[in-house]
């Protein structure tokens, strides 16, 4: 699998925000990252490039991932974060 992670510029860096399978062409720009074929792609992400995101290739996906439920890193794989909130639960109002 591989991982797109925001950097630093969030309060929890290297959140991973997408996954794909590891055949999947993935190319982060300056401007954009490009998912799929470049000649033919699948999606253009405008809020992932060069200077906020990196890509990990080569990741064993955890069995329950979710986007920004999960940092990774080189050094210490999978990390739950802190500060994730699962979107499909609805909070208690009080």
């Amino acid at each position: 699998m591989k991982t797109i992670c925001r950097l630093g510029d969030f309060q929890v860096p290297n959140v991973s925000v997408y996954l794909y399978a590891d055949d999947k062409q993935i190319l982060i720009e300056s401007d954009k990252t490009t998912i799929g074929d470049p000649s033919n792609p699948d999606l253009y992400i405008m809020d992932c490039t060069t200077s906020n995101c990196v890509l990990n290739e080569g990741v064993t996906e955890p069995t329950d991932w979710f986007g920004w439920k999960y940092t990774f890193t080189d050094a210490g794989g999978w990390v739950l974060n802190p500060d994730w909130v699962d979107p499909r639960v609805e909070l208690e109002t009080e």
